[in-house]
């Protein structure tokens, strides 16, 4: 068997492989080595390693490296196309006590959320490359900018707001019962009478 071809297999059909999924391929991790110096693939962290053909896609990347991080906020915003500038910095979302800080480190902003909420809302969303990552829906990330507008600029939280309601798309019924697990009910409602 010719591992490193069949290492370069398994890295171009998944995009990024940890050393455990190489050995449950009964490939030795001593490949990733060989493969990382011959500058075919990159280590992103310890033990994990993606293909030359995704490192512009950061926000994969990220997702495939940190699983519980949720893109949120400005960055879910512009996603969903609910605000048209590109965000300076990536925004996720980790359950309390999680250890943040590679993700703080790598220039990311990091919201924390209690465990039994941290997954509402989350859904399959596409990076610019087409990459599929978690990304918390429409709803979720409103009540998210709503929760946390002390640290929102205003112009985002305001335009978000607007084209959210001239979204066809828009589920009120979802987003007034996000709101109220996220504690955030009456401002959302007064920020809707505003706007309506």
């Amino acid at each position: 068997m010719n591992y490193e071809n069949e290492l370069i297999k398994l890295i171009n059909k998944k995009d990024i492989v940890t050393t455990s999924e190489v050995e449950n391929e009964g490939i030795p991790r001593k490949y990733l080595t060989d493969l990382v110096r011959k500058n075919l693939i990159i280590r992103i962290k310890h033990g994990v390693y993606i293909s030359k053909d995704i490192e512009e896609d950061r926000m994969y990347i990220l997702q495939k490296s940190y699983s519980k991080a949720i893109f949120s906020h400005e960055t879910a915003l512009f996603v969903h196309d609910l605000i048209d500038r590109d965000p300076l910095k990536y925004t996720v979302t980790v359950p309390t006590g999680y250890n943040a800080t590679n993700l703080k480190v790598q220039g990311l902003d990091v919201y924390f959320i209690k465990r039994a909420i941290h997954m509402l809302g989350v859904e399959q969303g596409e990076t610019i490359y087409g990459r599929e990552i978690l990304i918390y829906d429409k709803e979720r990330t409103i009540c998210d900018i709503i929760r946390n507008r002390s640290t929102i600029d205003a112009d985002i939280l305001k335009v978000s707001l607007k084209n959210y309601i001239s979204d066809k798309e828009k589920n009120i019924p979802k987003l007034i019962r996000y709101s109220k697990k996220l504690r955030v009910e009456k401002i959302l409602r007064s920020y809707m009478e505003m706007l309506i």
